[in-house]
């Protein structure tokens, strides 16, 4: 019987992404309490998300929006970075920049691998392969257990599952 398999990845739908960041920047330019705060949410640098303005709690409201929005969406919050959420003062504003996060770095492929063999069917082996993993094993099942057991988990990136096989 041949093995059956299934990859771990972290990617991002930055289409998602761009739609949720559309939204939320319209939002932000028709709500009355964003008047006249200079509020404004856009891509800067490719893969950085910018939150700009006049006050600090102005730009976490921003960001809630914006959270809000990616949730509506799909799209997970691990899958964007925006560190300890402290705006810093740039001048006369206030700036919060995130990345999205792509890859699963070393660390965290070892935290999955790990859980995955202590914790998960015997029979199952994981390797590392750049920023994915790949998951193999003899029973359909097993694989499934194991999808299950990391979905319960709180893990520090976004996964997905893919090529299923």
């Amino acid at each position: 019987m041949a093995s059956s398999s299934f990859d771990i990845v972290s990617k991002v739908d930055r289409q998602e992404v761009d739609n949720a960041l559309n939204q939320a920047s319209k939002e932000v330019a028709q709500r009355y309490d964003f008047k006249g705060v200079g509020a404004t949410i856009e891509w800067s640098g490719g893969d950085v998300i910018t939150i700009r303005a006049n006050s600090a709690e102005r730009v976490l409201a921003v960001l809630d929006v914006f959270q809000g929005k990616l949730v509506r969406r799909g799209v997970s919050l691990k899958s964007i970075d925006f560190g300890e959420k402290e705006p810093k003062a740039s001048g006369k504003e206030y700036v919060l920049a995130g990345p999205t996060k792509e890859g699963i770095d070393q660390e965290n492929a070892k935290k999955i691998s790990k859980i995955i063999r202590d914790e998960g069917p015997k029979g199952i082996k994981a390797q590392i392969q750049g920023d994915e993993l790949r998951v193999t094993g003899k029973s359909r099942d097993d694989l499934q257990a194991v999808i299950a057991l990391l979905k319960g988990k709180d893990l520090d990136v976004a996964v997905q599952f893919v090529n299923y096989r």
